[in-house]
């Protein structure tokens, strides 16, 4: 089994990067192969509504986005960590998980999705709310912990001092293992929930 981690942090050894590793050991532990890539500090626009994707499959922006698309199809779990600057997640990932969610045609149920939020002080909540309508939209179950997913850290280390945010990422880490190998035999033995064809209801009357 295998989890992806996006790092939407531009600081590839900060605070974000600190509670996505305290997840990737734990992975580590339970027999699950794990791949971090840092996605903050690269050039991703936002997408151009070209619908390209609609005929293609990939995204028609050629960067770290279709690069993704195939590690997120081949993955079991999908990790989103992102720093907090104005109460929302970094728009640099932002823009990442809208073109990799809408380009990607691939079928998502049941691939496990968390996500986490680390800041100074606030705005956690607000920022691990919209990332987690990434995964409700796409069939993929949330992993939850025992406490909503965040860190707090402004310096680069005081992550480490966070001991309830750490041990909540460990924590969410043997949760969502636990999740990913209980779903893994629950398809081995009753395959995938039944899709009915999808309904697109438009609320505009004319």
């Amino acid at each position: 089994m295998k989890v992806l981690l996006l790092n939407g942090s531009p600081r590839a050894g900060g605070n974000t990067s600190m509670a996505l590793k305290e997840m990737a050991d734990i992975f580590r532990q339970e027999g699950i192969e794990t791949e971090i890539v840092q996605v903050g500090n690269q050039a991703v626009r936002g997408c151009v509504a070209c619908k390209s994707c609609y005929k293609t499959g990939v995204c028609a922006i050629d960067d770290v986005v279709n690069e993704l698309a195939t590690k997120f199809e081949a993955c079991d779990g999908l990790v989103v960590g992102s720093p907090v600057y104005y109460a929302a997640a970094n728009g640099t990932l932002v823009s990442c998980l809208d073109r990799l969610f809408y380009s990607t045609h691939f079928d998502k149920t049941m691939k496990v999705g968390a996500a986490i939020a680390v800041a100074r002080r606030g705005g956690l909540s607000a920022t691990f709310d919209q990332l987690n309508k990434y995964f409700t939209i796409s069939g993929m179950p949330v992993a939850s912990s025992q406490y909503w997913n965040s860190v707090h850290g402004r310096d680069e280390g005081d992550a480490a001092e966070d001991e309830e945010g750490l041990q909540t990422m460990r924590t969410l880490a043997r949760n969502m293992a636990f999740l990913m190998k209980s779903i893994q035999l629950g398809k081995e033995a009753y395959g995938l929930p039944e899709k009915e064809p999808k309904k697109i209801t438009c609320f505009v009357r004319k």
